[in-house]
């Protein structure tokens, strides 16, 4: 081959060479181009053949009562949605939508004329309206589906649950204070078209890597039932403002109810009024009364100035200090008292007397140990710190009236907790209400358990503070309607005046009866307080707020199958009290007790029950309340072989 000819070849070649891999490096360049440079503005087009993105609300955790019963729970449901402008006939489907979804027609019409590619018709509605819609056909027109905050319990903790709003969000209570754990990933509604360019929706999870839990409550449902309608009953019957009532375990601090009335529904909250929507216990604050001299008395008792018999000069009913006169509450005039009586009857004479004799910055000292004036951390939010006057450029009158209660104020969580501390031997616990958290398999992922937060009082004075309080509910005491029957109450009423907004000076009409107390008192279970916001007729918390202690009292004692004790199965009462109660003699017990046989129990009340079964030797155990309808074993079985027997009560119609 000739050289000329080997050259032209050569030339070729790397002509050849030249031109691909310039094309090579123009397909790189412009790779480089589309990949790197212009990514977000290519995936921005790409995006734009979907038709829409629309974010759909998160499903929510489930909250529980501490026995599993479900308080709030996520439901599915759909909403409807419209393409306006793929809508040939507007006034036909604004017409078809408005019969089914009982909607104004001329207000679907509104949203179908509507130049947005997309709007929702109606949000969450039951799917059987969601199918006879998608029966109808209608171009334009489709369904998809939502999850919606239901629940189940209606009124039941609704305060303390709080609600979620229409974007599944937590509003108030729990549901707010608990939203990073009870919200669930967030979903997106995407629309797509297929190969012949037809719409349609997909629904994706975003990738944020959140797991929804679900929330474990201290409450007792059917303890907060009961004290909700029995609350909801006296501030009818005594045409009150408010009510509410906390009811916690004083050992472990664990809140077993926290009941508000008036109720609301949370399934339809924006059908009532928002004040019924506060929960009072924790926001409201208002001036303890008389039940401020229980921790007066235990301060004394505490820092050795007074025991339960030392005797205080209670000035005839008449005290003077500086220009201003106190009296005592109901008019009477005391000579000279113990601690014991002062407490009892409820003297503001004696409790003056006593908190001179322990000085107020003892006093004061005494007060943030209990918890006053601070908040006790519970985990809700808008809780209330109350107010306690420094020991600094305090007024002697006013010293004087913070020792029975005025010119101080707490929150009715405050008043519960520090009453606590009394029943639990001077320990104060910090109060919560979840109990656990719970991944969706079931699985505990954080349990709560209880917290001390200080020694308050020594466990003697906390054990003769808790026999001085039982005298309040004895029938000589301001409590005695607070009583229950087969167990020790240990308590203390208040009746405050409220301050007229008008005039800044306590008013004479309006008042906050008080009762706050523990049961029992020489083996405290439950710790409650009752605050009446208001009441009509006769004001005082040992008429309005002890009751509902009773009545509450007795009911989730027999709940928590705390049973009384025997020896206080007959109370004692004067001739004057049971006329006023008008107690009625309880039928004679006959029972076929011939041969060594287990009684028929039946038709029996519980004393009664409680009784026979000492007598015959046997541990009774009792479920619900009034007369005896079922026990097990049967009657006529051998005594022989029973050791045991238990027997089922409901009341008497």
């Amino acid at each position: 081959m000739k050289v000329r000819e080997k050259k032209w070849i050569r030339f070729r070649v790397y002509t050849v060479a030249f031109f691909f891999m310039a094309g090579m490096s123009v397909i790189l360049a412009r790779a480089y181009q589309l990949q790197v440079l212009e990514r977000e503005r290519l995936a921005s087009i790409a995006r734009a053949g979907y038709r829409g993105t629309i974010k759909l609300p998160p499903k929510r955790g489930t909250i529980y009562d501490r026995e599993g019963h479900e308080l709030a729970i996520s439901i599915e449901v759909a909403s409807i949605y419209a393409h306006p402008n793929q809508i040939p006939d507007k006034q036909l489907a604004a017409r078809e939508l408005s019969s089914i979804l009982n909607l104004k027609q001329s207000s679907v019409l509104s949203l179908l004329e509507s130049k947005r590619s997309f709007v929702w018709i109606a949000r969450k509605i039951a799917p059987e309206k969601a199918k006879q819609i998608l029966s109808l056909k209608l171009e334009g027109v489709g369904t998809t589906p939502e999850s919606r905050r239901y629940y189940p319990g209606r009124e039941i903790a609704a305060q303390l649950i709080g609600f979620a709003g229409e974007d599944n969000q937590g509003l108030e209570g729990v549901e707010k204070k608990f939203e990073s754990l009870l919200k669930g990933p967030d979903y997106t509604l995407v629309q797509m078209r297929d190969a012949l360019r037809r719409p349609f929706y997909i629904s994706r999870p975003s990738s944020n890597g959140h797991e929804m839990r679900d929330v474990v409550l201290t409450i007792d449902k059917d303890i907060q039932y009961k004290a909700e309608q029995t609350l909801k009953e006296v501030v009818e019957k005594t045409r009150a403002k408010s009510g509410h009532c906390v009811i916690v375990n004083p050992r472990t601090g664990e809140i077993l109810g926290m009941a508000v009335a008036p109720l609301f529904n949370p399934n339809a909250f924006d059908k009532f009024n928002p004040a019924h929507w506060r929960n009072q216990t924790i926001t409201d604050c208002f001036e303890p009364g008389s039940t401020m001299k229980a921790f007066l008395m235990a301060a004394a008792l505490d820092s050795g100035i007074a025991k339960p018999e030392t005797a205080f000069f209670c000035e005839n009913g008449s005290y003077t200090i500086g220009s201003a006169t106190i009296h005592e509450h109901d008019a009477k005039k005391y000579g000279s008292m113990t601690l014991t009586d002062i407490v009892m009857v409820s003297s503001n004479i004696g409790a003056v007397k006593v908190g001179q004799k322990l000085g107020y910055k003892k006093f004061h000292e005494y007060l943030k140990k209990f918890g006053f004036g601070e908040k006790t951390g519970l985990d809700l939010l808008g809780e209330r710190e109350g107010f306690v006057r420094s020991p600094k450029d305090i007024k002697e009158i006013e010293k004087a009236t913070t020792y029975f209660g005025q010119g101080v104020t707490t929150t009715s969580l405050q008043l519960v907790m520090a009453m606590s501390a009394i029943a639990n031997q001077g320990l104060l616990m910090k109060p919560y209400i979840v109990k656990a958290v719970k991944d969706q398999q079931g699985r505990v992922v954080k349990e709560f358990k209880p917290r001390l937060e200080r020694r308050v009082i020594s466990p003697e004075a906390a054990q003769n503070a808790a026999r001085i309080l039982e005298t309040v509910v004895s029938d000589k005491g301001t409590a005695k309607l607070a009583a229950i029957g087969g167990y020790r109450v240990a308590g203390k009423t208040g009746t405050s005046q409220k301050v007229d907004p008008r005039t800044r000076a306590y008013s004479r009409r309006a008042h906050m009866a008080v009762f706050v107390g523990f049961v029992p008192s020489d083996d405290p279970r439950l710790a409650m307080v009752v605050v009446v916001d208001e009441p009509g007729g006769i004001p005082y918390g040992g008429v309005v707020a002890a009751p509902i202690f009773k009545q509450v009292g007795a009911w989730t004692l027999n709940h928590l199958r705390i049973n009384p004790q025997i020896n206080l199965a007959e109370p004692v009462v004067s001739q004057e009290a049971a006329d006023q109660m008008r107690v009625e003699s309880l039928p004679a017990i006959t029972t076929e007790n011939d041969g060594g046989l287990l009684p028929n129990f039946r038709g029996l009340t519980m004393r009664q029950v409680i009784k026979e079964g000492k007598n015959l030797g046997i541990r009774v155990m009792v479920e619900g309340t009034g007369l005896a309808v079922a026990q097990i074993p049967e009657a006529g079985s051998s005594l022989e072989r029973v050791s045991s027997v238990r027997v089922n009560f409901m009341p008497s119609m």
